[in-house]
């Protein structure tokens, strides 16, 4: 599946990545309307626009971040490299099962190293769920933890390539 053809909900008319759309920035996950209008800013993580990963993409291997994907569905292109947690901007709180997936996910990937640079992304500034996601990796108490607010839509428009995810902690088979 590719970007077009994601839910209309999940990606809606282009706003800029940087627009402020007057909605205020929360320490707190959100659990409903996940394909609305999100904040300028996160707390515990740093908004990044597409200048900023695409400069942070161009370091050296061990200095870039760690893309996470975190829009669900049955499978799409993404950008390059990034690594598949469908719906890890869901769940029911920081004391979840969700929580707990994510923290042995992260601490693998990472090789234990709560500074790695990381950043999560979904479809466009209409997605709580890398904003979800991202609040979720700083309350396990990564401390460079990226949200990539446009997602893969601002990807687009800034004309970068979308690739084939190859690495998911999707089960076999799972939906």
């Amino acid at each position: 599946m590719t970007l077009a053809s994601a839910s209309a909900a999940q990606v809606q008319a282009p706003a800029a990545e940087d627009a402020d759309l007057g909605v205020p920035p929360s320490a707190e996950l959100r659990f409903g309307d996940h394909a609305t209008a999100t904040p300028v800013a996160i707390p515990g993580g740093r908004l990044v626009t597409t200048p900023d990963l695409k400069a942070a993409l161009g370091r050296p291997p061990a200095e870039r971040p760690i893309l996470f994907d975190v829009l669900g569905g049955a499978g799409h292109d993404s950008l390059p490299g990034a690594i598949w947690l469908p719906d890890a901007g869901r769940g029911t709180g920081f004391d979840d099962e969700l929580q707990e997936r994510l923290a042995r996910t992260l601490a693998f990937v990472t090789n234990g190293d709560a500074a790695r640079p990381m950043v999560f992304f979904c479809a466009s500034v209409n997605c709580w769920l890398s904003y979800n996601a991202a609040l979720r990796a700083a309350r396990l108490g990564y401390t460079s933890v990226g949200w990539y607010r446009g997602g893969i839509q601002a990807w687009i428009a800034a004309g970068g390539a979308l690739a084939p995810m190859k690495v998911s902690w999707r089960r076999p088979g799972a939906n």
